[in-house]
């Protein structure tokens, strides 16, 4: 029996490849993705209505489910952009957007993990974001798709997310689970999943390897089946909590992020965080041997390089659902 899960890709995974938004369609189509994640709108090309509908068609001929995306609903996040206007407009305004398209659901985010470190803590962050999402309630319900906030680049650990979730109103928010993103964040990637699967609309997926060093701690975020999380149990334990929602590929690849965690300033930005979270997090890392350097590739390799990451990482996680079938 296949698996209950519909394989996608986060276009993000291929960020650098320039294509329309026809051409990532296509190029996804040929992976044998079922979902297409857009989670930013540069590669969607804009919120034009019949720009929009001309995408959906494509989508829909292809048998792919589209689902937008955007960044920052977070007025006092470092990543929030005023620019685009209030956080309201902007998600308001990619709800409409999704409703066009076809999606039955938005991704936003909050910010990164240096909202953990502002002069404005993160519970308000939390609660502006709570503030919005709220104002966008009888939106979304009109629009018949919920919003999915992503555990993002840090900002948010999963017993964080999940009380933005429940305050926000579960009705109409749940969660875009990432796999890669908890290790920024000092949080096994298991424990996430285990936190936030009632709560999931939609995922980014990617593999991630921990080791220690003299300064602390280095976390890098690898392809699927290369680091020591066990990602291949996380895509089964996944398969198991989450049934019917999407698995996509987003695959990150560069050098190690250090955490200094031996100083004692760095847990400033922690300090609510359970100590047995931390152990769990943290036994990754204590028998495992450093990395090489990473060698980034040559600029015009780079779109190249996110491609065959992309590939090899979608045949790993085919092999890990052929056998659970």
């Amino acid at each position: 029996m296949k698996p209950n899960i519909k394989f996608g890709v986060d276009l993000f995974s291929i960020r650098n490849s320039n294509f329309t938004a026809f051409e990532y369609l296509d190029y996804c189509a040929r992976l044998g993705a079922e979902v297409v994640h857009f989670s930013e709108l540069r590669f969607l090309g804009g919120l034009e209505p019949e720009h929009l509908k001309r995408v959906r068609v494509h989508a829909e001929r292809l048998g792919i489910a589209l689902e937008i995306g955007m960044l920052s609903i977070c007025e006092t996040s470092k990543r929030f952009d005023p620019a685009q206007g209030t956080a309201v407009e902007q998600l308001a305004r990619v709800i409409e957007g999704a409703r066009v398209a076809g999606s039955k659901l938005v991704r936003c985010v909050l910010g990164s993990l240096d909202d953990r470190r502002t002069a404005v803590p993160l519970e308000q962050h939390i609660e502006n974001c709570v503030k919005t999402l709220r104002a966008v309630r009888t939106r979304a319900q009109d629009a018949g798709l919920k919003i999915a906030v992503e555990n993002h680049a840090g900002d948010l650990q999963a017993r964080e997310l999940k009380a933005l979730i429940e305050a926000a109103g579960k009705d109409t928010v749940g969660a875009c689970l990432d796999s890669g993103n908890p290790v920024w964040a000092l949080e096994d990637p298991h424990l996430t999943l285990e936190t936030l699967a009632p709560y999931v609309l939609t995922s980014h997926v990617r593999d991630s390897y921990l080791w220690r060093t003299e300064e602390g701690l280095q976390v890098q975020w690898m392809r699927m089946g290369e680091g020591n999380i066990r990602i291949g149990e996380w895509v089964k334990k996944y398969v198991q909590l989450c049934p019917g929602k999407a698995l996509s590929m987003e695959i990150i690849c560069f050098g190690p992020r250090l955490f200094k965690v031996q100083e004692p300033q760095f847990w400033e930005a922690y300090s609510r965080m359970p100590a047995w979270e931390y152990a769990r997090f943290i036994n990754y890392a204590e028998l495992a041997k450093p990395l090489a350097p990473y060698v980034n590739p040559a600029k015009d390799q780079v779109a190249a390089a996110q491609q065959a990451d992309l590939a090899a990482s979608a045949a790993y996680t085919r092999k890990v659902l052929e056998n659970l079938a």
